[in-house]
């Protein structure tokens, strides 16, 4: 943080303890009170824990939080640094370095199709509202890491990019492993993987196995309870927020629009994100409320089941023979992906169809 402080000083971002500075420089020559403080501590400790907590409220849209591309692009860098590194001290506290790989290529094929998505070809990027200091590449190329990595900062607004690059940010949010948040994404692409080895296992007739480990029914009945944490504390607040009339309370309709925003404020909460659609108008007693209890079910839900997954399998005798599957190989990765994506589709493609892919072939049929 300390070396990361120290870069964004020389890229202007401001460091100082005094809190406001006053200045006589305007158009008008009229004093202005500019806001400071100590911006470029915050910056690399918000980046590198994905916490997402501006200094500022328009966060690292504002100027001072992020003076430049060059300040843009080293933000991104050190959003992705700790979970990408953490795919490679898995490998390290195992003491198998090559079980690293198929994490870190799952992880980042799944980046790669989000990315895809989100830069589809002849389609608009972005609308109005855009940060003009990066344009349409830097705006949606942030929110789709800053969704992967569940950081939840934003150097743009999202009301402004068009539904494919909504859809891509969701997938990041829905999934969690691309490469996710900090010891968060590790922690689910090891459940996916359990699930992913469980099924070969299935279809193969060999024993289910992982890291010489045999998996058993109890292994598996937690990784699943694990896997609907997040459906369940997504879509059920969805539907609440629409049958209690909270929603309309706020002038959200039943749109496409409409039912991205509400869907996208309970996805973000329960990816530990932040970012959301709705803004000042949720300040409600519905939403403060039912976004806080998802909030921290779909934090310490997900670890608890996983930690007693872990504490189930550390006393474990170890296979003498390995008749596994092999999972340290790029054909494992691809089996990953594909498991992955089936996964979370069938769970919540119903949902986004009625969201962002909705309001993605409405825009299209209008010619945006």
């Amino acid at each position: 943080c300390f070396v990361a402080s120290l870069v964004f000083v020389g890229l202007g971002v401001p460091q100082t303890l005094t809190g406001y500075e006053r200045i006589v420089s305007t158009v008008e020559g009229a004093t202005q009170t500019i806001l400071v403080g100590p911006v470029a501590s915050l910056v690399s400790i918000m980046q590198l824990g994905t916490n997402g907590g501006g200094y500022y409220g328009a966060n690292s849209a504002y100027p001072f939080q992020n003076p430049n591309p060059a300040s843009d692009i080293f933000q991104i860098f050190l959003m992705l640094l700790i979970p990408t590194s953490l795919c490679f001290v898995f490998g390290q506290l195992i003491g198998k370095k090559r079980e690293s790989r198929p994490i870190l290529w799952g992880a980042y094929a799944l980046f790669a199709l989000d990315l895809l998505i989100a830069f589809i070809p002849s389609f608009p990027v972005v609308g109005p509202g855009m940060e003009v200091r990066f344009g349409g590449f830097f705006s949606v190329f942030w929110t789709v890491v800053t969704t992967t990595v569940t950081t939840g900062s934003v150097n743009a607004s999202l009301s402004g990019v068009n539904p494919l690059v909504i859809l891509s940010a969701f997938n990041g949010m829905l999934i969690q492993a691309t490469p996710g948040g900090e010891g968060v994404g590790l922690m689910y692409m090891v459940m996916f993987i359990v699930l992913t080895v469980f099924i070969v296992g299935l279809m193969s007739g060999r024993t289910p196995e992982y890291l010489g480990l045999k998996i058993t029914a109890r292994d598996v009945k937690l990784v699943m309870i694990a896997f609907l944490v997040h459906p369940v504390i997504v879509l059920i607040p969805t539907v609440l927020a629409y049958s209690t009339g909270a929603a309309s309370a706020i002038g959200v309709g039943t749109n496409s629009i409409g039912f991205t925003k509400i869907l996208y404020e309970f996805t973000s909460a329960a990816a530990n994100n932040g970012s959301d659609f709705l803004g000042a108008s949720a300040n409600t007693p519905f939403f403060n409320v039912s976004t806080a209890i998802v909030m921290f079910l779909g934090r310490f839900a997900p670890i608890g089941l996983l930690l007693a997954l872990g504490g189930s399998m550390i006393n474990r005798k170890r296979l003498i023979t390995d008749v596994g599957v092999r999972t340290d190989s790029f054909l494992f990765s691809i089996v990953i992906v594909g498991s992955i994506l089936v996964l979370v589709l069938l769970t919540f493609f119903p949902f986004l169809a009625l969201g962002p892919i909705r309001e993605f072939f409405q825009g299209h049929a209008n010619g945006f």
